[in-house]
């Protein structure tokens, strides 16, 4: 696999979204790995108290602030406040890489299912409200019990980038890569997205059959 990927290491990095487990968890590995890390929320109050749960240094604020001050921005909302989230982000978000990890899934006695997205997928969504942002589609398989473990030093799996723009999904691959045991692997357009979104419905089932918190490896590569 090629290895000419940018340094990202300066890089900040906001999570619009990051009081849930998804977000707590990342926003810990990258402090971990050593970035400044802004944690959203639309209290500040409730931010800073997610701040505060964390083992590591990171900072909690508004998602305006935080969209505003960070280089690359994640987004871990629930899917049903993911449009209207990013709506009011539109300004401060103009020109940066915004990485989504958002699964539109729905649940029943069955199990987790995907949900039909109107623009494709979440990714493609966010692309259509930001049309100034260069929109990333990853971490959608991470799982937030292994990042948010202090036991766990690294997470072995791989993180699929999908993009449009080949700057922003070597920038998304090389953060992926600052988490030990991961790798960033281009995964494709932002039209495939749906799929990786889906996918974890089937991770979901994976998980709650053999009682694992299961990722992906993509082999010959």
């Amino acid at each position: 696999m090629s290895t000419d990927l940018p340094d990202v290491s300066a890089l900040s990095i906001g999570i619009v979204g990051g009081t849930g487990d998804q977000g707590k968890g990342l926003a810990r590995r990258f402090a971990l790995a050593g970035h400044t890390v802004l944690i959203g929320s639309r209290s500040a109050e409730r931010a800073e108290a997610a701040a505060r749960e964390l083992d590591v240094e990171v900072r909690g604020a508004e998602n305006a602030v935080v969209a505003a001050e960070a280089d690359v921005v994640i987004v871990a909302v629930p899917w049903e406040g993911h449009k209207a989230t990013l709506e009011a982000l539109r300004e401060p978000l103009a020109g940066k890489i915004v990485v989504d990890c958002v699964n539109p899934l729905g649940f029943d006695a069955k199990g987790a299912y995907p949900l039909p997205v109107a623009e494709g997928s979440a990714a493609q969504q966010a692309q259509a409200v930001l049309p100034d942002s260069k929109v990333v589609a990853a971490f959608h398989h991470v799982s937030a019990v292994l990042l948010l473990d202090p036991k766990v030093e690294r997470i072995e799996l791989d993180v699929l980038v999908l993009g449009d723009d080949r700057a922003a999904t070597d920038t998304v691959q090389a953060l992926a890569a600052r988490i030990p045991g991961v790798r960033g692997l281009y995964g494709g357009r932002l039209r495939n997205a749906g799929q990786i979104e889906a996918f974890t419905a089937n991770l979901i089932s994976i998980n709650r059959r053999y009682k694992a918190h299961a990722g992906l490896r993509i082999t010959d590569v």
